[in-house]
């Protein structure tokens, strides 16, 4: 079996998706889910980006169907995270209106992302460092000071933290540990960017939202294909087990072996 056969295996991601099964799967997913942890309902963080508008629909549907079936009511809280001023904030806002989730609430992670970080320069002061916290080490803070934020509203309201990551940010481990990747629930896990995107306009993903480019939204500029030097057209192919260019198909092994810590278990001994 060759590294790619078995990176897909791994990843679960098929050739081809029937797009109406898929998001009936993911639904009934997160509805068993949810009913045998005894939840009140689902915490999704919608960015503004793609990959967050299509787990809010399935998460809406799963708990609309829920409240029909069992005469109890289940939400779906949706949660806005921006760091000070958001430029595309608007598309969040666009997601809960497109899915018409009553539940949402706004929490800017400015404050406390600048204090952290402060806290983080004072620390490497002490030890000789004396500078400011690098650029991606912020935007790590950010993505992890969210997931804090998300899990404090998740144990107050018993609702379980949904995650956004895919097959396509898995291979190359294009999410922050302990921040995104920090969840209870991924329902789109074994899907690549291709299909979340298939799902996207079958669910009713605002136009403006398939249109734009994806980003991590951790510094001003950033996109996901700019900053990995790989298109997700080529991320897609290869996950469905098609030839790519070898240059490209080396870097996202390389990029593969390289995250390999962040999709395992905690080593001990």
């Amino acid at each position: 079996m060759s590294l790619q056969q078995e990176i897909i295996k791994r990843l679960g991601v098929k050739p081809s998706i029937d797009v109406d099964q898929e998001i009936r799967n993911r639904v009934d997913f997160l509805k068993e889910y949810v009913k045998n942890s005894r939840s009140s309902g689902l915490l999704i963080a919608i960015s503004g980006g793609i990959d967050s508008a299509v787990a809010a629909g399935l998460c809406k549907q799963a708990s609309d169907e829920l409240t029909q079936e069992t005469g109890n009511e289940y939400i779906t809280l949706g949660v806005f995270q921006p760091y000070g001023q958001q430029e595309d904030i608007q598309h969040s806002y666009d997601v809960a209106k497109a899915f018409e989730l009553k539940h949402t609430l706004e929490t800017n992670i400015e404050e406390a992302v600048n204090e952290i970080s402060l806290e983080v320069e004072h620390g490497l002061k002490s030890i000789g460092q004396s500078r400011h916290i690098s650029h991606q080490g912020k935007g790590n803070v950010k993505a992890r000071t969210r997931m804090v934020v998300q899990y404090a509203l998740s144990f107050e309201l018993n609702l379980l933290v949904v995650g956004t990551d895919h097959a396509s940010e898995a291979i190359t481990g294009f999410y922050t540990k302990w921040g995104d990747g920090a969840v209870d629930i991924t329902p789109l896990s074994s899907l690549n960017k291709r299909q979340v995107r298939a799902l996207a306009a079958r669910l009713g993903v605002p136009q403006d939202i398939l249109d734009k480019a994806p980003t991590a939204g951790l510094w001003e500029g950033q996109t996901d294909e700019k900053e990995l030097g790989i298109s997700y057209e080529d991320n897609s192919d290869y996950l469905e087990g098609k030839e790519i260019d070898p240059a490209v198909r080396e870097r996202l092994e390389a990029f593969y072996s390289k995250t390999e810590h962040k999709r395992s278990p905690i080593p001990g001994i």
